[in-house]
């Protein structure tokens, strides 16, 4: 395998995550959440009992410690608004930024998050953009915390926090949450899991790199 860097951006609960892991483990590669690094950023935050909006978080950020990363409460509704503002602020994005790409320096890497196709790593070798609609997001999240469908009402509640974290990460300063003109779309209201890998092996089966390898 060549150190392929696969950057995989999108908005909340559009299945990057679940596609970054699979897409890893299929190629051999090492992956990264980068948004569990904000969503520690967050959590250590909150444990402190600061101010995710008002108080500046980038010395948090520059302690973070590979222990944060594996806590079992990141994934809790509070913690994704507090990801979303200390993610808001350009001090904790540039704390974290070396990180990020070290990370994938000497063995490339899967990296998913918001902004890896156009700050991190512009020049990664294959950019995928995967998204999905609000309301599709909205089921998955919560299936994925209740294990369940939701109620109607449910549906509505968890879409109006999706669009406002949309929102917040769309409309940040720096490394706002877009498209990276080069990054291919996958949309997967529609596809299984298993579907949107099969999807993105065939973008990577025909990137150079592998074909020069395949000669």
């Amino acid at each position: 395998m060549k150190a392929l860097i696969i950057a995989i951006d999108g908005p909340a609960a559009a299945g990057k995550g679940t596609l970054a892991v699979a897409l890893a483990q299929h190629l051999g590669l090492p992956h990264l959440d980068t948004g569990l690094l904000y969503r520690a950023v967050g959590r250590l935050m909150l444990l402190e009992g600061r101010d995710c909006e008002g108080d500046d978080a980038s010395d948090v950020a520059a302690r973070l410690q590979p222990s944060d990363l594996k806590r079992d409460d990141l994934r809790l509704p509070e913690v994704d608004r507090a990801a979303s503002l200390v993610a808001a602020q350009p001090a904790v994005r540039a704390a974290l930024l070396q990180r990020q790409r070290d990370f994938a320096a000497a063995h490339g890497a899967v990296m998913d998050g918001r902004d890896i196709g156009t700050a991190v790593f512009p020049d990664a070798d294959i950019k995928l953009f995967v998204t999905a609609s609000a309301h599709a997001r909205a089921v998955r999240r919560y299936q994925q915390y209740h294990g369940h469908d939701p109620s109607a009402a449910e549906i509505s509640q968890l879409k109006a926090e999706i669009e406002a974290r949309d929102h917040i990460d769309s409309a940040r300063s720096v490394s706002p949450l877009k498209r990276a003109e080069d990054a291919i779309l996958i949309e997967t209201d529609d596809l299984t899991p298993d579907q949107v890998l099969a999807r993105a092996l065939d973008i990577v089966a025909r990137h150079p790199k592998m074909t020069a390898e395949n000669r």
